[in-house]
């Protein structure tokens, strides 16, 4: 088991399409403290880099949520993925 997994259990249980937890409430989940490269918005964001390999960014999307850390950089905003992948909303068009 790795950190991670009880995070992606929580979000398997979710109901909601979008909510925001704290860095505090992430912590709790997981039971450990978040390491300091949490605070940077790349290490969060599920889409980037998706050859590399990190277990938070694996919890999430095993669970069908997409995470962006938050502007207040002390919470992550989780985002329901549609079944074909995208994030809610997203309609692929150009503009």
């Amino acid at each position: 088991m790795n950190d991670y997994d009880a995070l992606r259990d929580y979000l398997l249980r979710q109901k909601q399409m979008e909510f925001v937890l704290s860095f505090e409430q992430i912590e709790e989940i997981i039971g450990a403290a978040l390491p300091r490269a949490a605070n940077r918005a790349s290490w969060w964001d599920s889409l980037r880099s998706p050859d590399i390999q990190m277990p938070q960014r694996e919890a999430c999307l095993a669970a069908g949520f997409v995470a962006t850390r938050m502007p207040d950089g002390q919470s992550v905003r989780f985002t329901k993925r549609k079944k074909d992948g995208r994030r809610p909303g997203w309609s692929g068009a150009g503009g």
